[in-house]
Formats: C-alpha cells, sequence, structure tokens
C-alpha cells in the first residue's frame, strides 16, 4: 500500500496503511470463534478462521477483511476484555 496525501487529507490507502501497522501490537485468543463476533459476513468469518491472525493488523491484511470488520473484531474484543476483568473484580 501507499501512503497518498491530497491537500493534506490521506488517502483510503494511508490510512489503512497506518490502521494495520497500529494494531499489530494486539494478540487475539488463538482459539477464537470468529463467529460470536457479531455483525461478521460469512465471509470474513470463514477467511479469519482459515487464516487464524495472531493480530489485528494481520487481520487486516487479509484480502476481503474490510476495516468494518477489523471494527467488528475491535468491538468484540473490548468486550470480552471488559467481562473477564469484572469477573476478576468480583471473584
Amino acid at each position: 500500500m501507499r501512503l497518498v496525501r491530497y491537500g493534506g487529507a490521506m488517502s483510503l490507502d494511508g490510512y489503512i496503511a497506518t490502521l494495520s501497522g497500529a494494531y499489530d501490537w494486539i494478540i487475539q485468543d488463538p482459539d477464537m470463534d470468529f463467529a460470536a463476533v457479531r455483525g461478521l459476513s460469512r465471509e470474513v468469518q470463514q477467511k479469519l478462521s482459515q487464516q487464524r491472525p495472531e493480530t489485528i493488523g494481520q487481520a487486516s491484511r487479509i484480502q476481503g477483511v474490510t476495516p468494518a470488520a477489523i471494527s467488528l473484531l475491535l468491538v468484540h474484543l473490548k468486550r470480552r476484555s471488559l467481562s473477564r476483568e469484572s469477573r476478576e473484580h468480583s471473584a
């Protein structure tokens, strides 16, 4: 991908390149059930299940996985993280 600026605004290519680099540090559960992620298309679920990305950055570089799908993954992971934290604090 290339980073392109038009009058101070980055193109979509630039945005996705920045996005994918920023999410390389987020590690996903290796046994994650992508079918449990609300809103993901079956096509994206299948691609993620087959390739089993270890990070959000890797997932964002899979052909056919859209920025919207990455957002859904992030929301799902955040919810799981919050529910784990609340269980740990209540125990």
